[in-house]
């Protein structure tokens, strides 16, 4: 595990609040590691419903996550998971995402998602919506 990470919710656009479920722990009685992956997940949810994107027509792919664990999660717990998009390239873009368990981050983590066509099978554009809701926060 790294070093405590100094972020704090209030530093982040977008705030979504989970419970940990039984079914998250391991043999050694915490949050197993790969749950984390379905929180940050989850998470996301926020931003599709704030860009209100028809999904059909405006398609997003992951492409790369990477996730730092800096504590230990036990259940059962209240967590929260601030997002903010950190960077806008020409058809992917970052979020940067940190999971909160009273006020101390426990893991972090970047994931890069692409914009894409599935009838093309090619990347496009980053939508208007996501340039727009960088702009708008930065």
């Amino acid at each position: 595990m790294k070093e405590n990470n100094p972020l704090k919710l209030n530093e982040f656009t977008i705030q979504h609040q989970l419970q940990t479920r039984f079914r998250d722990v391991d043999a050694f009685q915490h949050i197993n590691n790969a749950v984390f992956l379905s929180y940050f997940e989850d998470a996301r949810k926020p931003f599709f419903k704030k860009w209100n994107l028809n999904l059909k027509n405006k398609s997003l792919i992951v492409a790369s996550i990477k996730i730092d664990y800096f504590s230990q999660l036990k259940h059962p717990s209240t967590i929260n998971i601030g997002q903010r998009i950190s960077r806008i390239g020409k058809t992917s873009f970052d979020v940067d995402a940190s999971l909160f368990l009273n006020n101390k981050v426990v893991s972090s983590c970047k994931t890069t998602i692409v914009c894409y066509d599935f009838d093309k099978q090619k990347p496009v554009l980053v939508y208007n919506e996501i340039i727009d809701d960088f702009n708008l926060n930065n």
